[in-house]
């Protein structure tokens, strides 16, 4: 039984990273003819009226916290918006792969920021893998070359400011529901975009237009829910890997639909990360601990 259960898992996470690629994509083709901010505003106004009602039909609306958890809350919702913003703003000029294979290595910034901030233990070998993951990550970005891109800094500091939303995410009393984190983020995201408008302008928008940010919010919350199941039903050491599903799901996609595909480099770079990030979910559940993956609670709202 529990191996069908991880093999559900697997499934579920694989159908989550799908969706969250797709709803990128989506993001990638509207904000080619979209103001960046009018786009964060459209789309989050649409997040948030899904999962209210999400919400509201599970009875998982909880708007009254005790003040620790308003206060992580509010650390997590700063790293939401940070990161939606400076992902979608590179999501606009990189390729989409590219942005991707930088973002896999968000599970070894997690980790070495738990153990650097939180104190948590980090033996020699899971930090021998974070270092030699973040130097495929360098040769991901490579400064200083013709092939280096500044928009992959924008990337990485979108790396930071997640790392920030997750950390915060650990911190959350486990009674509350991981919808109203969620919708606490999501009218977050959305005012910010609202604010910055004025910054970027407002333009009418076509029905293509309209018609692709439905389908990216409809995917994110389609990606949120198959995260949350997937963390449910299967061991999240066993699970929590298949999230790097999201790199081949880029490639595929960024070439399908905007003719684009990663360098050599780029690919070396991104199996470096992908191996040591499963190298250390391998030493964590060697350890029997949990890994530093809290997908549970944790809405992509970029």
């Amino acid at each position: 039984m529990q191996q069908s259960d991880n093999f559900r898992g697997a499934l579920y996470m694989s159908i989550a990273m799908a969706a969250f690629t797709v709803n990128d994509s989506c993001m990638k083709l509207v904000t080619a003819e979209l103001p960046l901010y009018q786009a964060i505003v459209l789309r989050g106004l649409l997040t948030t009226l899904a999962l209210l009602v999400i919400g509201w039909r599970m009875g998982t609306i909880r708007l009254r916290l005790p003040a620790p958890d308003l206060r992580r809350i509010a650390w997590r919702t700063l790293g939401e918006v940070t990161g939606t913003v400076t992902f979608l703003s590179a999501l606009k000029h990189m390729p989409l792969a590219n942005l991707s294979a930088i973002l896999q290595a968000l599970p070894l910034a997690v980790t070495l920021a738990a153990a650097m901030i939180l104190r948590e233990p980090v033996g020699w070998r899971r930090m021998l893998a974070i270092i030699i993951g973040f130097v495929g990550v360098l040769i991901i970005v490579r400064p200083g070359t013709a092939g280096f891109d500044v928009w992959s800094l924008v990337g990485l500091a979108s790396v930071g400011c997640v790392v920030l939303r997750d950390l915060a995410t650990r911190g959350l009393s486990r009674d509350v529901p991981s919808v109203t984190v969620a919708i606490y983020a999501a009218v977050s995201v959305a005012l910010t975009g609202l604010v910055l408008v004025p910054f970027s302008g407002w333009e009418a928008v076509s029905p293509r237009i309209a018609a692709l940010i439905v389908a990216a919010a409809g995917f994110l919350i389609m990606g949120y829910l198959a995260v949350v199941m997937a963390m449910r039903v299967g061991e999240i050491s066993l699970v929590a890997p298949f999230r790097y599903t999201a790199l081949i799901f880029a490639i595929v996609l960024g070439w399908a639909v905007f003719g684009q595909l990663p360098d050599g480099w780029t690919l070396i770079g991104a199996a470096i990360v992908i191996a040591t990030g499963i190298y250390t979910f391998y030493r964590e559940r060697r350890l029997g601990r949990q890994v530093a993956a809290p997908a549970a609670q944790t809405l992509r709202v970029r």
